[in-house]
């Protein structure tokens, strides 16, 4: 979640079969069942006499196996508890399609794929969808991990067009989530989870996010995947909230760790129109393309992200939190609404903040990273915006380019007491209507006209320069 207050800132082992791959050795002596709309429960489960639920196929693949679903609409949700050893696959070359959009979504987290308490499951291909309501006390979900789990696979799915669609105002209660992976057990992390090539798009997700790792989720990837037209978070790595209660809640057990975020492609996150964004002062440009809340030890590499409300942010909500041993390195950000980068709490709490405090954000790097025409509101705001408590980072070696003349490229809040033993040299600025003399540099709440003169104030970019003209931004991943 992000309840900002204001601006402010298969790889799946299959058996042999005519049509499917071989498997690997693992799975050589599993069983297959295969799905079909037109299948039957007290069927064998086989390729020419197929069962009609996945349930069914689960339930009796329990010591492992494959699930083979074919082409068709399925208005099922699938439960996954306590297996071992299965995958769930789209037959190949096959349209397979889990739609929730005749169920009844209940009170509190669902999904149509759920999986808990489980060890090597792979879900993979599948189209998931429909799964929609009006109730802000229900979170629908397209798939959802949780509890204490180990070597889930969730590849090249295609999760879209369902979530919350309550209309309440101002209200953070309405969420929903594309891909949700909870470790919520404090004796067993979520480990050794790979989220790859899915396709997540079209979301409602009120106050959440489209693809999210929460609390005790230890060794984990996020990676190749194509993440769009969402109102809310494109990819979020979460610590401290209550996914794990006291007395975890504050400790590095309850943080989304050991991460790698790489070659996603996040295009489109925008909140204006949500309505858990709405205040008395507008929408909030408070969506994230990829977000690291709280987390630690992750590597964000080789993202492209484009027209995000902020396109990458690294920080902690919660007041008792820090985001650190993050590596930002080697991204394409571009024309986000508010910011490209940022990092720090987003409020000190003051009386302008609602009397709100956030967290910290230290020891993190952003490196090698392009950042060009963010800000596309025009409103003074930077493409770089360092907030408050933030310390011992380094922000080098990164191509900046600045949307119109004057803009900040690189800022931190008023009255911050940021920037403290932080690294800032051998970046390239440039702006496409200033010059090195007429940019504009803002730290500790003081705005310096030209390069020379932001160095002397600050004594950082010894050995950055200034092109007269943007470089080209690199291609996607």
């Amino acid at each position: 979640m992000k309840p900002r207050l204001f601006r402010i800132a298969v790889s799946a082992a299959l058996l042999a079969a005519p049509f499917l791959a071989a498997p690997s050795a693992s799975a050589a002596d599993t069983t297959t069942f295969y799905v079909s709309p037109n299948g039957s429960d007290v069927a064998d489960g086989s390729r020419t006499a197929p069962f009609a639920t996945i349930q069914h196929a689960v339930d009796a693949l329990r010591s492992g196996g494959t699930v083979v679903v074919q082409a068709g609409n399925y208005a099922q949700r699938v439960n996954v508890h306590g297996v071992r050893d299965l995958t769930i696959t789209a037959a190949p070359g096959e349209h397979s399609v889990l739609d929730g959009s005749s169920l009844t979504v209940p009170t509190d987290r669902s999904a149509l794929v759920d999986i808990s308490d489980s060890t090597d499951v792979t879900v993979h291909g599948l189209d998931i969808t429909g799964y929609r309501t009006s109730d802000i006390k229900a979170t629908p979900i397209g798939i959802y991990v949780h509890g204490g789990d180990s070597g889930i696979t969730l590849t090249d799915n295609h999760v879209h067009e369902l979530g919350n669609d309550n209309g309440t105002l101002g209200s953070m209660a309405m969420n929903a989530h594309g891909i949700a992976v909870y470790g919520d057990s404090p004796a067993h992390p979520v480990s050794s989870l790979t989220i790859d090539g899915n396709e997540v798009d079209h979301l409602k997700l009120g106050a959440s996010e489209a693809v999210v790792v929460n609390g005790n989720v230890d060794g984990w990837s996020i990676t190749d995947n194509h993440i769009h037209d969402n109102n809310n978070i494109g990819i979020d790595a979460i610590g401290y909230e209550p996914t794990l209660p006291q007395p975890w809640r504050y400790t590095d057990l309850n943080r989304a760790r050991d991460g790698v975020i790489s070659g996603n492609t996040v295009e489109n996150i925008v909140s204006e129109g949500n309505p858990a964004y709405w205040s008395s002062d507008g929408w909030c440009n408070c969506a994230d393309g990829i977000y690291v809340d709280g987390g630690t030890r992750i590597a964000i590499s080789n993202n492209s992200v484009q027209a995000a409300d902020i396109g990458i942010e690294v920080a902690a909500e919660n007041s008792k939190g820090t985001a650190d041993h993050v590596h930002v390195t080697d991204n394409t950000v571009r024309d986000s609404r508010y910011v490209g980068i940022t990092t720090g709490g987003y409020c000190d709490g003051g009386s302008d903040c609602g009397g709100v405090q956030t967290g910290h954000s230290f020891a993190n790097t952003f490196t090698g990273n392009v950042l060009q025409n963010n800000n596309t509101d025009h409103d003074g705001s930077p493409e770089f915006l360092i907030q408050y408590h933030e310390s011992d980072n380094q922000i080098t070696d990164n191509t900046i380019c600045a949307a119109g003349p004057g803009i900040l490229l690189l800022g931190t809040m008023p009255r911050s007491t940021s920037g403290v033993r932080d690294t800032v040299d051998d970046n390239v600025y440039s702006a496409q209507a200033a010059t090195a003399a007429t940019a504009q540099w803002g730290w500790q709440g003081t705005t310096y006209t030209g390069l020379a003169a932001y160095r002397a104030g600050t004594g950082f970019d010894a050995h950055s320069t200034f092109q007269p003209a943007c470089s080209p931004v690199r291609a996607a991943p």
